[in-house]
């Protein structure tokens, strides 16, 4: 990946020249390649006027992490963050919490699925026992 810096009115914007999916995949899948390369790292990634790089990289491991992703994306994301300026503790804390709240969070919802679900099985247990007392 090559940086290349262009002049803005507000802040400098950087231009990302991505070749990995070039090399890794054009010659089997060209246009994946090229969405990659051209689109992803070439528009939306290089889109840095509004975020710039350091909390697009922030954005990228944190969900990356979320969704268990631990490949070499997640490498090549952690490094960049690092280049980026995400420093080591930024890093360990960012992570530190996206396993305690994805997980937890994930928990969270189901142990309120489960209380409903339970709750509502036995609310139906007791209207099915006064029911039958009813018939005796």
């Amino acid at each position: 990946m090559e940086v290349a810096t262009m002049a803005d009115s507000k802040r400098t914007a950087v231009k990302i020249t991505q070749t990995a999916g070039r090399q890794q995949l054009g010659d089997f899948a060209p246009d994946f390649a090229r969405y990659n390369d051209d689109i992803l790292f070439g528009e939306v990634w290089s889109k840095n006027d509004v975020l710039p790089l350091r909390e697009r990289s922030i954005v990228t491991v944190s969900a990356l992490v979320a969704s268990g992703i631990t490949d070499s994306s997640l490498k090549y994301h952690i490094e960049s963050a690092k280049k980026n300026g995400v420093t080591r503790e930024e890093m360990a804390e960012i992570i530190t919490r996206l396993g305690f709240l994805c997980r937890m969070a994930e928990g969270m919802g189901g142990i309120q699925y489960g209380k409903k679900t339970f709750i509502t099985m036995s609310q139906q247990k007791i209207r099915q026992t006064k029911k039958a007392a009813t018939w005796i």
